[in-house]
């Protein structure tokens, strides 16, 4: 698991250098200024890639689009002959079951499908009308680090290009390109910013089982990311929340036995500020996680600082980064082996 975590900046920048043809020559053939409707779906990690890529493409683009579990699609989405509709369906393996039923659902619908996943030879591959192969190569451990980013990287490729047909920002084409081609070498700032404080809260934080990771915006996704590393790999409850949303009862459940980590993206100072006070009064150890050039201290147990000037909206990649380290050396200092959680597989049939 960790060797794949370092991994992770060579495996973002082999997936880039593909992608963008491979989304452009998608984008082309969809005439995407016709689109009306882009659904995400995919399973577990694959599902949160979906939800951060969501977000991105709502952000950036006029297009409506929505994200579902794979194994919900079919239930939630009926009806046929949806002109202008797209499904992009992540599947690291390709060969998921729940996301493979959801593609054969959208075609039998009529809509255009496009599969994202890493490998050119998997049933996803050949389900699909167009296909984004991301570079991550073989990922031993089951808990899944590098295919998540890798996949991610490769939809934001084409969210990018979806911009130059239906863009609402005042961002350019030009801007979000470099923005996102840079992102591997921030990645690799973050892993070695966060690689120590990571393993020292692990070991503080020996003797907790009960979790909260908390983020917003494009980072809502990383929360339930990193909520999921800890369970695979640690055997631990932990949820994530979008920010404010923990305040609408879960908010209940904080105390001694659980430390909250909070993912502090642009222009949250002052609400992690307040929100770090309150969970400390209630006796819970509170981790903040933000950018190095921040200079706002938030009230917080401990701070773990990820690389700065990273586009928000590709911010996932890097936050990302400090909860797979953490889950990483918790499992270590249970006894257990990351790799390879008992009750799990690496591909859902």
């Amino acid at each position: 698991m960790v060797k794949e975590i370092y991994e992770q900046p060579k495996v973002i920048a082999d997936t880039l250098t593909e992608a963008f043809s491979q989304a452009r020559k998608a984008v082309q053939q969809l005439n995407a200024r016709n689109l009306a409707m882009i659904y995400f779906t995919g399973s577990g990690t694959s599902y949160h890639a979906c939800l951060a890529a969501n977000y991105a493409l709502s952000t950036l683009t006029r297009i409506f689009s929505t994200s579902l579990p794979a194994s919900e699609f079919s239930s939630w989405v009926g009806g046929s002959g949806r002109t202008g509709t797209v499904l992009i369906a992540i599947s690291q393996s390709g060969e998921s079951a729940d996301v493979l039923a959801a593609a054969k659902s959208a075609a039998d619908t009529g809509m255009h499908t496009i599969g994202v996943t890493n490998s050119a030879e998997s049933s996803l591959a050949q389900a699909t009308e167009f296909q984004l192969v991301s570079r991550a190569g073989i990922e031993k451990a089951v808990t899944a680090t590098k295919s998540f980013t890798a996949t991610l990287a490769a939809t934001y490729a084409l969210v990018i290009e979806l911009t130059q047909s239906a863009s609402t920002g005042p961002q350019s084409y030009e801007y979000l390109l470099a923005a996102l081609k840079s992102i591997s070498g921030k990645v690799e700032l973050t892993i070695r910013l966060c690689d120590d404080p990571t393993r020292a809260l692990a070991s503080r934080f020996a003797d907790k089982d009960f979790y909260f990771m908390l983020g917003s915006g494009p980072n809502y996704s990383t929360a339930l990311e990193g909520a999921l590393k800890l369970k695979e790999s640690c055997n631990l409850y932990a949820e994530g929340f979008a920010t404010r949303e923990f305040l609408h009862g879960p908010m209940q459940l904080v105390d001694v036995r659980t430390p909250v980590f909070i993912i502090q993206g642009l222009e949250e100072e002052e609400q992690v500020h307040t929100l770090g006070e309150r969970f400390l009064r209630f006796g819970a150890s509170t981790v903040v996680i933000k950018r190095k050039s921040e200079d706002t201290v938030s009230r917080s147990t401990a701070t773990i600082e990820v690389a700065p000037d990273i586009e928000e909206v590709f911010s996932p990649l890097a936050y990302v980064i400090p909860l797979q380290l953490y889950a990483y050396y918790s499992s270590l200092e249970r006894g257990l082996n990351p790799d390879k959680p008992g009750k799990l597989t690496k591909v859902v049939k």
